[in-house]
């Protein structure tokens, strides 16, 4: 099996982004959506952002943004890939000529293949618990509503920690997973320990 490449979301603070990369992440997101706990302004994205280390990259997760919006924390952060978890269609996503992804909120009766068709240029497609508003619930979902054989990269996120990550990579042998909560000592603040048993877990269920 390929190894499951791991997204920690979410991160607000140096000492948490420090951990995150020493403990083998792959990914470091930053949530651009102001209702949000884990929200950063553009200054603290570019600050935390300057302190990642090659090959480890930097995502931002945006709902429903404006174009400009967009286009200004593009204008200070270096973000590798952005991440949608709105409404948005096909070209808003598309417009900032950055590689992508779009998050579908699962639950019964959702079509995964059809939301799929619906974002062709996406580099991948991220699967999380269906929650009121935006935003990760902390929720897990049903794993069975995915279908076999999706074709495509998925990102697994929706109510992951250290004790469930196992299992959870076994099943659905996703792409990459991806987690906020499930690595937080209170909202916005992630624990160390909690990080590095995370992405042990991840890495026992890659064998």
């Amino acid at each position: 099996m390929s190894r499951t490449r791991i997204k920690i979301c979410g991160l607000t603070r140096p000492e948490d982004v420090r951990a995150a990369v020493e403990a083998g992440a792959d990914a470091i997101g930053f949530v651009f959506y102001p209702p949000s706990p884990r929200a950063v302004d553009i200054e603290q994205a570019a600050e935390l952002a300057a302190l990642l280390p090659p090959f480890v990259s930097s995502v931002g997760l945006f709902v429903n943004a404006r174009q400009d919006e967009v286009d200004a924390v593009l204008a200070r952060v270096p973000l590798q890939l952005l991440q949608f978890h709105g409404d948005e269609a096909e070209s808003d996503c598309a417009r900032h000529g950055r590689p992508w992804i779009k998050a579908a909120r699962m639950r019964p009766g959702v079509d995964l293949l059809e939301f799929s068709s619906f974002h062709p240029r996406a580099s991948g497609i991220l699967v999380d618990a269906f929650v009121e508003g935006y935003g990760g619930g902390g929720k897990t979902f049903d794993w069975s509503l995915i279908p076999d054989g999706f074709g495509r990269p998925l990102v697994l996120s929706g109510g992951l920690d250290a004790d469930n990550v196992t299992e959870a990579v076994r099943r659905v042998r996703p792409w990459a997973v991806d987690v906020s909560s499930g690595v937080e000592s209170a909202k916005g603040i992630k624990d160390a320990a909690k990080i590095a048993a995370f992405i042990a877990g991840v890495r026992h269920a890659d064998g």
